[in-house]
């Protein structure tokens, strides 16, 4: 590249790594990335022939609320160990256990620090039920190839250029007391032209491939249409989504099968008992069936179908670059190599 990536906004295949944080730039321009397009969204329940939406997954919920409870009853059951063995304390040096037991059970300074942790976990879920609730999803209109959000309840809607889209992949590690844990999100910014603010909307997936995997799919819907997306499955019916119960006892089911019963015990049936069992997965499923802000008229008109002579058309730069990208790809190259990254983390390879 001759220009300064510092001296112009990102475009696809930049790199950039800032205190411990790894980005890949797939867009601006979103050219084709060389990977099977996948979401782990369910984003052909969501599309039509004109607009798709795009929000936070049930999944996404449940392991909040999953880990929320998981929290609080952790703290709560090494609390009540500790009581149960200074009972049996006392009662070696002739106290009753009972006695010595709730003595120390019964104290209300730890478990006021039980009840702030419960009552955070909650303030931030309904924080969070209530910002799912009061903002609309970002939807993509494909025959206008532009990209709608709302950025405040009561303020106007923004539009975007799909293709001036800042589309990008991060992958952290974030260092806690049970270990390395990697991070892997998908960032989509939002560029208002007129001040230059940048909405970002963040998705957290599970693996780096799942991201990628999803801007995928993103990309072949505004360019091919639904017909390009991911054919639905048994597994993408709404009861099997990811966040749901029916998910939950299917993939209980699979552990039972694809294990022995100790590591299923303690693998699956005791971490998830004491992670709330299905309780995570109901509080996930009334978070998503709360009503939804409704779009402002603009929106809606915006999103209405198009004859095919007045749809937008992809740029001839974009052309250009999308055929070059594929022409490397069929040659073997992966996206890093075509850009020439090799200073990427091994999670991006």
């Amino acid at each position: 590249m001759a220009d300064s990536k510092y001296d112009r906004l990102p475009q696809a295949g930049d790199f950039e790594k800032n205190n411990g944080v790894e980005v890949v730039y797939f867009s601006p321009k979103p050219i084709p990335v060389g990977v099977q397009a996948f979401s782990a969204r369910q984003l052909q329940r969501d599309a039509n022939d004109t607009y798709m939406d795009f929000m936070v997954s049930q999944g996404s919920l449940e392991f909040a609320a999953r880990g929320y409870i998981g929290s609080v009853v952790c703290i709560s059951s090494i609390f009540t160990l500790i009581f149960i063995f200074m009972g049996f304390a006392g009662y070696t040096l002739g106290r009753p256990f009972w006695s010595s037991f709730l003595q120390h059970f019964l104290n209300p300074y730890l478990w006021g620090i039980v009840g702030v942790l419960a009552a955070l976990g909650t303030y931030f879920m309904c924080k969070a039920a209530r910002s799912i609730a009061a903002y609309p999803p970002t939807r993509f209109n494909r025959q206008r190839r532009e990209v709608a959000f709302v950025l405040k309840k009561g303020e106007a809607p923004r539009f975007v250029p799909w293709e001036d889209v800042i589309g990008c992949a991060s992958a952290s590690q974030s260092i806690t007391q049970y270990g390395v844990t990697n991070n892997f999100a998908l960032m989509l910014g939002l560029r208002d032209a007129d001040s230059g603010d940048v909405l970002w909307v963040t998705a957290p997936y599970a693996s780096l491939s799942l991201v990628v995997s999803e801007w995928e799919a993103i990309r072949v819907y505004m360019e091919e249409g639904i017909s390009g997306l991911p054919a639905p499955t048994i597994l993408d019916e709404d009861r099997f989504q990811e966040g749901t119960v029916e998910h939950f006892y299917m993939c209980r089911k699979t552990y039972r099968e694809d294990h022995s019963w100790l590591v299923y015990f303690f693998g699956f049936v005791l971490l998830q008992f004491f992670t709330g069992w299905t309780i995570p997965c109901r509080i996930s499923i009334w978070m998503n069936n709360r009503p939804k802000a409704a779009y402002p008229k603009s929106v809606i008109e915006w999103s209405k179908l198009l004859p095919p002579e007045q749809h937008a058309k992809p740029s001839a730069e974009l052309l250009e670059q999308s055929a070059q990208a594929r022409k490397a790809y069929a040659e073997g190259k992966t996206f890093l190599q075509y850009f020439g990254i090799d200073e990427v983390n091994e999670d991006f390879v």
